[in-house]
């Protein structure tokens, strides 16, 4: 059996609020990978690996990217 590409079921960030609109970040999971994707542009997903986006998380949480004006 093969394994899915794609998340059957997408959760919202609890970050997102309780309004009407479609201004949210969704997270789906397959076996492998994390999507994350806008829900006002559901057709659009960001793929990663759970190592890939800590490091970017641990990186951002350490301040270790600076802003280039």
């Amino acid at each position: 059996m093969r394994a899915s590409t794609t998340p059957g079921t997408w959760q919202k960030s609890s970050f997102s609020g309780f309004g009407d609109g479609n201004n949210c970040l969704e997270l789906g999971t397959t076996a492998t990978t994390l999507h994350l994707r806008e829900s006002d542009t559901p057709t659009k997903a960001l793929t990663t690996t759970p190592v890939t986006l800590a490091h970017l998380l641990a990186g951002i949480r350490a301040e270790a990217f600076t802003r280039r004006t």
